[in-house]
């Protein structure tokens, strides 16, 4: 039976990858618990479409400040040293390539780095883009945390993308329950099995050609 990383687990994972001193934006979803697990002797600096950097951890119950939150409209504290900003400054930072990583969750994610997070494009779908389509041009490295597959068991990662783009060929590395998987020239690739978890599952499970690990 499969074992894999738990939500928790596949954040930590994807902080190993993030360097020292870092600007890092994170979005809504599994990617905002990777605030929790920044590894010792590291510091990232977090930046939130909404106006602020130096984003702090979750804040207690006692802590909670009401004007404090971040784009996800949750709770957040302020790091020592955070500055706050106007929303149209907080995305000049985005879309002047000063943001180091953003990590994202996402619908589908193609063997080109082709991402799709914003919308379904199903007639009635309610599209939910927020500063997506900024953060994936303008940000120097994307990643993407999400599940394998979908709760119906359809693969994540696929070949060609069928919903509507949020960016072409912008994700460099998927962090998954499964596996990491890096985005190369040649599709994708990959870089390490969560626990219990065998290449031919990952295989099987994912939509496109995945090539083994580099040597």
């Amino acid at each position: 039976m499969s074992i894999g990383w738990t939500r928790e687990q596949m954040a930590a994972r994807a902080a190993q990858d993030i360097a020292d001193g870092a600007y890092v934006n994170l979005g809504i979803g599994i990617p905002e618990l990777i605030a929790q697990f920044v590894p010792e002797g590291r510091e990232f600096v977090y930046h939130t479409e909404n106006g602020l950097l130096g984003m702090g951890p979750p804040p207690s119950e006692d802590e909670k400040d009401l004007d404090l939150m971040n784009a996800g409209k949750k709770y957040v504290t302020a790091a020592a040293g955070a500055s706050y900003f106007h929303h149209a400054d907080s995305f000049s930072m985005i879309r002047g390539g000063h943001i180091d990583v953003c990590v994202l969750g996402t619908m589908q994610v193609a063997e080109n780095g082709d991402i799709a997070n914003w919308s379904t494009g199903a007639p009635g779908a309610i599209p939910a883009v927020g500063g997506a389509m900024d953060l994936v041009q303008g940000v120097k490295q994307i990643y993407v945390i999400t599940q394998h597959e979908t709760k119906h068991g359809e693969p994540k990662l696929v070949e060609r993308c069928s919903m509507p783009l949020t960016g072409p060929g912008v994700v460099s590395r998927i962090y998954t329950d499964l596996a990491v998987v890096e985005v190369t020239p040649d599709g994708f690739r990959l870089v390490e099995l969560a626990p219990g978890i065998s290449f031919d599952e990952v295989e099987q499970k994912t939509g496109a050609p995945i090539l083994p690990p580099a040597r």
